[in-house]
């Protein structure tokens, strides 16, 4: 396949090699393949452009072909996980650090963290992401940032953790190509929950690890196989299905969430008495989003080339008026997850803890702009009044 050729062709065509007669892939169910009589040694087969298939669990075709075209979006190697998560402790595997440089993460890659150094027999410390590195330490930088969207400097911490001969994994969940892509700014590793942007229908569960070297791939591979965290067969073909029309969705879902995320930030800033686009003063707080952000040592737009993300957070005045905020919304579902065509929102504190009781977390769908504002309008005037009762 040319290198040349453009993103949306890519994605439909990276694949072709793999393909046969059918226009759509099949979905394969079978868990082993049937030997061919004169098929010869398997020594050198060569499990990321397999010839032959021999077990699902090293390889299938619809598997392959998913791999095929994440790698190329992102101009490396790709293999998928049955999770997110799978692929997170699949990372940690892959660079054994004696330390873990994270400081704001999706919660769960914590606790996958603390599944990882339960199988250590010396101890894996954690450290801030902007403390002082060593060698044997890895950097772990999520951008865009959960639940804000708001953006890191990839080339930073990727200088940063070279500089002492360490690894780099960008979480890019928020943000899959073509809005960025972080081995280009010197990321080791790529990570992406696939449930999420890459699957883009709330019906999959998947992760990916992107590399650079297909020597890479084959550890990683090697690792998967013995784990046996492999994607499943359906879940494989619902992703490639997806991939199809990824830089139509994102593309979409992103300029829709740049422009929804500067109308809120104008109603967070309605004089006391006032209103403004028939939003009353006092109810919307503050506006997270990565166009927003302060740009005095890093621009984002400088990384997300493609278009800021379509996840992002807002507060509300007091806990009462987030609790309720969600269920008086028509076209946004209050539901956990992100990256669907459908919006979804989030009282965030429901699943982390860890987040301020008056923040919400919005996934921006492919729902027109003006309906998603008209029912953020609404659902804004009808918690109004709502008093903190914490």
């Amino acid at each position: 396949m040319p290198r040349n050729i453009g993103v949306g062709t890519s994605l439909v065509h990276t694949d072709d090699p793999y393909a046969n007669d059918h226009v759509a892939p099949p979905i394969s169910v079978t868990s082993t393949y049937k030997a061919a009589e004169n098929e010869g040694s398997l020594l050198d087969w060569d499990p990321e452009n397999p010839s032959v298939h021999l077990y699902s669990r090293y390889s299938q075709n619809v598997t392959t072909r998913v791999e095929k075209v994440i790698g190329a979006l992102h101009d490396g190697h790709a293999i998928t996980y049955a999770s997110g998560l799978a692929a997170v402790y699949s990372a940690l595997v892959h660079l054994k650090p004696k330390r873990i440089a994270i400081t704001e993460a999706y919660h769960g890659v914590f606790q996958a963290i603390k599944v990882y150094q339960q199988s250590r027999d010396v101890e894996v410390s954690l450290i801030g992401l902007d403390a002082e590195y060593q060698e044997g330490d890895a950097a772990w930088l999520e951008t865009p940032l959960n639940p804000t969207g708001e953006a890191k400097d990839i080339k930073y911490y990727a200088d940063k953790i070279h500089a002492v001969g360490g690894k780099l994994v960008v979480d890019a969940t928020f943000a899959p190509p073509p809005l960025q892509n972080p081995l280009k700014w010197g990321a080791d590793i790529v990570l992406h929950s696939a449930t999420k942007y890459l699957g883009g229908h709330s019906d999959l569960l998947s992760g990916v690890l992107v590399v650079p070297t297909s020597e890479e791939w084959k550890k990683l591979w090697e690792n998967r196989t013995f784990f046996g965290n492999t994607m499943g067969s359906l879940e494989a073909w619902l992703l490639l299905r997806s991939l199809r029309t990824l830089h139509l969705r994102v593309s979409r879902q992103s300029q829709t969430a740049t422009a929804l995320a500067a109308w809120l930030n104008q109603l967070a800033s309605i004089p006391n008495g006032q209103t403004l686009d028939g939003v009353p003063a006092g109810v919307l707080f503050r506006v997270h989003h990565a166009s927003l952000q302060e740009k005095t040592t890093f621009d984002p737009a400088t990384q997300l080339t493609g278009g800021y993300g379509a996840t992002f957070a807002i507060l509300l005045s007091n806990p009462a008026q987030a609790r309720s905020f969600p269920h008086r919304l028509q076209y946004w579902i209050a539901a956990t997850s992100l990256g669907g065509v459908e919006s979804l929102i989030e009282y965030r504190k429901r699943t982390d803890p860890r987040c301020d009781p008056r923040l919400l977390r919005l996934s921006v769908g492919v729902e027109d702009l003006e309906d998603l504002k008209s029912d953020i309008r609404n659902a804004l005037n009808a918690v109004a009044d709502l008093k903190d009762d914490a």
